[in-house]
């Protein structure tokens, strides 16, 4: 059981959590967006080019997830996230000397160990072990912290950019993980009984921890499901999201229009995060999963087939649905599974999810490149939304460790 006491700090750490994810999700993914076409402009790079620099950052973070997820389950979180904030604040001040794709190439690995050691799977953790009720609430509001950052970042870095220049802006940014350092140092506590008298030893509560063991979990149908969902679903928003501001700037929206639509876009997964976050504590948890996947596959279908006309009802209807879902994944994953390996659990789910993810920015840039359109990407991104629309009819609780 969980005391009144560590429950009521465990909203700290949600908060702490947050702030993490407001700045690596932000600053790794869609806050990097808005310096594109200067940078492009500038070294005259072909945007397939340009975009495989995420196709690394999350083959990167796939790649490292398992492995920092499994020593976070030994040591604890702390020391990851340490090293997450040096290297996104050194590949930042990194940025503002490029002057060559490969020099671009080398610090999107440094943003890879940043995202593998305090991006979503330390923080699912982490929330993770501080709640057992309300966890659906808990880990919607953290996650906040990643639409947050993805939805303000590119606002003040479009500011920044316009009063300084792109290389003056990256070194300024560079400044900001650095005030993550005394939240980690002093606030974040690893689990409820570093604020309790619990006084047990490390293996005794290591062998408490409930759920399954790593190789039992993945030799289950559950977990391939979800794994599918999720390198489905993360190559459909990443590819959209990392494109749209030039997606929008050729169908003829201003530099300020496209930014704000990178803005609704992730605001609107805010509310998603938050709002389907409570209700899956309240409803079924599956019932919830499958209609944000439903909501994201109209709103996929809305811009394949109708465009402009129904652009902004789409962003919002992929927005608010992602939100649910980004939380749903991560909420079913450790309901599914439990606390005992989830580290290395989620890891391997981050492997084959960053390939997802960092494929379509990647594939989406590659074949803007050689149609002179977005329509074949976004009838991919469609059809993938789609095909896990699907698969979550397939997802299963009642076969999860509580029922073993």
């Amino acid at each position: 059981m969980i005391s009144k006491k560590s429950q009521q700090y465990g909203w700290i750490i949600v908060f702490c959590s947050f702030l993490m994810l407001w700045v690596t999700n932000g600053l790794t993914l869609s806050g990097l967006t808005v310096f594109d076409k200067p940078i492009l402009d500038e070294m005259s790079w072909k945007v397939g080019g340009l975009k495989f620099r995420d196709f690394i950052t999350l083959m990167g973070t796939g790649l490292l997830a398992p492995f920092v997820g499994g020593i976070a389950d030994k040591i604890g979180v702390r020391i990851p996230m340490m090293i997450s904030i040096v290297t996104l604040s050194a590949g930042y001040f990194l940025y503002s000397t490029i002057e060559s794709l490969t020099m671009v190439y080398l610090i999107h690995f440094l943003f890879a160990i940043t995202l593998a050691s305090g991006g979503l799977v330390i923080n699912v953790m982490l929330v993770s072990r501080w709640f057992l009720e309300n966890r659906g609430a808990a880990l919607g509001l953290a996650l906040v912290g990643t639409s947050m950052g993805n939805a303000l970042f590119p606002q003040i870095n479009t500011y920044l950019l316009s009063m300084y220049g792109w290389r003056d802006s990256f070194q300024i940014v560079a400044l900001v993980p650095l005030l993550m350092i005394p939240i980690i140092f002093f606030v974040i506590q690893e689990k409820p009984t570093d604020s309790t008298d619990d006084n047990s030893s490390t293996e005794q509560s290591k062998k408490d921890i409930p759920g399954m063991e790593y190789f039992e979990a993945i030799r289950t149908t559950n977990f391939w499901v979800i794994t599918l969902i999720a390198m489905s679903t993360f190559y459909s928003i990443l590819a959209f999201s990392a494109h749209l501001v030039l997606y929008m700037i050729v169908q003829g929206f201003t530099k300020e229009m496209a930014a704000g639509g990178v803005g609704v876009l992730f605001m609107l997964g805010i509310i998603g995060k938050s709002a389907f976050g409570f209700l899956a504590d309240r409803v079924d948890k599956k019932t919830v999963f499958t209609f944000n996947l439903g909501l994201m596959f109209i709103g996929t279908l809305c811009i394949v087939w109708a465009k402009q006309i129904l652009f902004w009802p789409a962003v919002i209807m992929v927005g608010f649905g992602w939100g649910g879902l980004y939380t749903l994944l991560q909420l079913l994953s450790a309901n599914i599974f439990g606390n005992k390996a989830l580290g290395k659990i989620l890891g391997t789910v981050t492997i084959l999810d960053a390939f997802g993810g960092g494929m379509g920015i990647w594939l989406t840039g590659v074949l803007y490149d050689s149609t002179g359109s977005y329509a074949t990407s976004f009838n991919i991104i469609a059809a993938l939304v789609g095909l896990s629309f699907v698969l979550s009819f397939f997802v299963n609780e009642k076969k999860g460790y509580q029922y073993a």
